[in-house]
C-alpha cells in the first residue's frame, strides 16, 4: 500500500499520497458533497468497506481503495440507472425532438452525448447531474492537449494519427454549430462561446473518452441472476461479460467508446449510440494491467459495482480498461502502466507494436524490383479477402504468421499468383531466408521511425523533465523493445537458414565430388 497522508474527509480519515497534497484541500470539500448528492438520488455505497482517496500519482490518483478484508461477489456501491447520464437519460434529446435530433444526425457517434453534458452543464445546480459535474476533471494529460513539441516524441508511435482532433473539430462544425444556433430557446446565444465552445467540446470529448461506460437497454425477456444479469465495461473494449448461469444480453448492437472513437478518430459507427453513459461511482474507480479486483453488472433498475475476488483491506480497487497496451491507456487516459515484467524489467505487457501494410510492399518492391501496379494489384486481393493493413507485434516476440503470408504474396512468380487466386487462399506462411530477409528490412526501417534508439531512451527516462516527456518514452521504448525483440530472432532465424543451407550444400557436394574421383581412377 502507498504511504498516504491523512486528512479528515467529513468524519472519516482518508488518505492522500505526498506527491498529491496540494490536492487535500479540493478533496476535503468536493469528495463529500458528491458522496452526498450521490445518495440523496438513490445512490448507495457500501462506507464500512470503500473510501475515495487520493492516491499516488503511479498508482492512479484518486480512487478508491479497501476499508477492510472485502470478499469476492460483495456488492460495493449501486448506481440507479436513471442517473447514469447518456443521451437516453438526459431530457435534452425530447425537449430538442427527436425528429430533429435524428435530422442532425446527433444520434451517430458522441455528438449528441457531448451536446448533452454541455447542455445539463450550462444547466448548472438545477441539472441532475449538478454534483456530477463538480468532480469531473477540467484538464487532461492525454495527447489530444498536447503542444506540438510534445506531440514530436510519439514519433514513431501509432498515438499521434489516432489523435483525431481535426475530424473531432469538422463533427463541431458541422452538427453541434448547426444544431446549437437553430435552438436559441434551449442553448442561450450568450453561452456559445463559453458553454458550447471547441474547446469544452474537447473537455467532454475527453470526459466520456476516459469515463464512459457501455451500459446496455434492459431487455424484458431477461431474468435477474444473481447480483446482476451483465457485465459493464469501461472505456468499452470490453466485452459484455455475464456472471456463471447467466442468460444472454440483448441482441441489439452493442457499443462502446472503443467502436465509437469520436475523440479517438476512427471511423463511428454509424447507430444509435445511447448506450454510451457516463456512471458517476463508477468511474473513479482507476484500472492497471492485470490487476482487476471488481466490475460493473448489470440489472434492471440499477447497476453493481461486484468484487469479483477478495480484497485485502488497504488495497484499491481495481476497474478494468481490457489490459490495453499503453499508446491506447496514454491515448484515452493520459497515463501508462509500468509494472515488474516476467522476464525481468518494468514495462506493460500488454504493449503492442504496429507495422504498416505499406512498409512491407515498399521494402519487397526495393528488394526484388517488384511494379507499382503488380503489388497495388496483389495487395487489394489481400485486403478485399480480409487480411489486415496494420500488424500488430506483441509482447511474446512471436513472428506474425500474417506477416510472412503476405510477404510471401507480394513475392510470388505470376503463374503461382494466378493459383492463389483461383483457390481465394493467401500463401502458407512459410518463413524461409527470402520471407525472412524482407521481415527484418522491415523491421530496421519500423525502428527508424523513432526519433530514438532504446539506449537513448533508457537515458531520458532517468531524468525526464515533465510527465508528458516521461509518458511518450515510456509509450515508444516498449514498442521499440518489442521491434528489437523480433529483429533479433529474426535475425537468429536468417542465420539458421544461412547455416542449413550451407550444411545442405556441403552435403550435396560431397558424392559429386568422390564420383569424379573414381571416373578419373578408372579412366586413368
Amino acid at each position: 500500500m502507498p504511504t498516504i497522508n491523512k486528512i479528515l474527509v467529513g468524519s472519516r480519515v482518508v488518505g492522500v499520497g505526498r506527491e498529491d497534497a496540494r490536492l487535500a484541500l479540493g478533496m476535503a470539500t468536493v469528495v463529500p458533497e458528491f458522496l452526498d448528492w450521490f445518495q440523496a438520488h438513490q445512490g448507495t455505497i457500501d462506507t464500512s468497506s470503500v473510501d475515495v482517496i487520493n492516491f499516488l500519482p503511479s498508482e492512479g490518483g484518486r480512487g478508491a481503495v479497501a476499508v477492510k478484508d472485502i470478499p469476492e461477489g460483495h456488492v460495493l456501491f449501486t448506481i440507479p440507472r436513471d442517473l447514469t447520464l447518456s443521451t437516453r437519460t438526459s431530457s435534452l434529446p425530447l425537449r430538442f425532438g427527436m425528429g430533429a435530433w435524428k435530422n442532425a444526425k446527433l444520434h451517430e457517434g458522441w455528438a449528441g452525448l457531448i451536446l448533452c453534458m454541455m447542455w445539463e452543464a450550462a444547466q448548472g445546480s438545477s441539472s441532475k447531474w449538478s454534483g456530477y459535474f463538480d468532480i469531473l476533471p477540467t484538464s487532461f494529460d492525454t495527447p489530444m492537449f498536447w503542444t506540438e513539441e510534445e506531440l514530436a516524441e510519439l514519433r514513431g508511435t501509432s498515438v499521434v494519427e489516432k489523435i483525431g482532433r481535426a475530424d473531432a473539430e469538422k463533427d463541431y462544425k458541422e452538427k453541434l454549430i448547426p444544431a446549437i444556433n437553430s435552438r436559441p430557446e434551449l442553448f442561450l446565444p450568450r453561452d456559445i462561446h463559453t458553454r458550447y465552445s471547441v474547446e469544452m467540446y474537447h473537455v467532454m470529448g475527453s470526459r466520456i473518452l476516459s469515463r464512459s461506460f457501455n451500459v446496455e437497454k434492459w431487455a424484458p425477456d431477461e431474468e435477474e441472476v444473481g447480483d446482476g444479469a451483465g457485465d459493464v465495461s469501461m472505456g468499452s473494449g470490453m466485452d459484455v461479460d455475464l456472471p456463471d448461469g447467466a442468460p444472454a444480453p440483448p441482441t441489439h448492437s452493442s457499443h462502446g467508446t472503443d467502436d465509437l472513437e469520436h475523440e479517438g478518430g476512427e471511423e463511428e459507427e454509424q447507430e444509435d449510440s445511447s448506450d454510451i453513459a457516463m456512471v458517476p461511482m463508477a468511474d473513479i474507480l482507476n484500472a492497471r494491467y492485470g490487476s482487476e479486483n471488481a466490475k460493473l453488472f448489470y440489472e434492471e433498475n440499477y447497476l453493481k459495482m461486484i468484487s469479483t475476488r477478495p480484497i485485502k483491506g488497504g488495497e484499491q480497487i481495481w476497474n478494468t480498461y481490457g489490459d490495453l497496451p499503453n499508446a491506447e491507456l496514454l491515448r484515452r487516459y493520459g497515463h501508462v502502466d509500468v509494472i515488474q515484467l516476467p522476464n525481468g524489467g518494468q514495462g506493460n505487457p500488454g504493449d503492442v507494436a504496429e507495422i504498416r501494410a505499406d512498409l512491407i510492399v515498399s521494402v519487397a518492391a526495393e528488394q526484388h524490383s517488384l511494379s507499382t501496379d503488380d503489388t497495388h494489384e496483389r495487395i487489394d486481393w489481400w485486403l478485399e479477402e480480409g487480411g489486415d493493413d496494420v500488424f500488430d507485434l506483441y509482447f511474446d516476440l512471436e513472428i506474425p504468421p500474417s506477416i510472412i503470408s503476405v510477404i510471401r504474396l507480394l513475392l510470388l512468380p505470376d503463374e503461382e499468383w494466378e493459383k492463389i487466386k483461383e483457390k481465394a487462399k493467401p500463401p502458407k506462411p512459410k518463413m524461409d531466408a527470402v520471407a525472412l530477409t524482407v521481415l527484418h528490412e522491415v523491421l530496421q526501417r519500423r525502428l527508424k521511425e523513432y526519433p530514438t534508439s532504446i539506449q537513448d531512451d533508457e537515458q531520458l527516462l532517468m531524468t525526464a523533465p515533465s510527465l508528458n516527456l516521461r509518458h511518450a518514452i515510456i509509450v515508444r521504448l516498449g514498442e521499440k523493445k518489442i521491434l528489437d525483440g523480433i529483429l533479433t530472432k529474426t535475425a537468429a532465424a536468417l542465420a539458421m537458414e544461412s547455416n542449413t543451407k550451407k550444411r545442405k550444400t556441403t552435403h550435396e557436394d560431397r558424392p559429386a565430388a568422390a564420383s569424379t574421383l573414381k571416373k578419373s581412377k578408372r579412366q586413368a
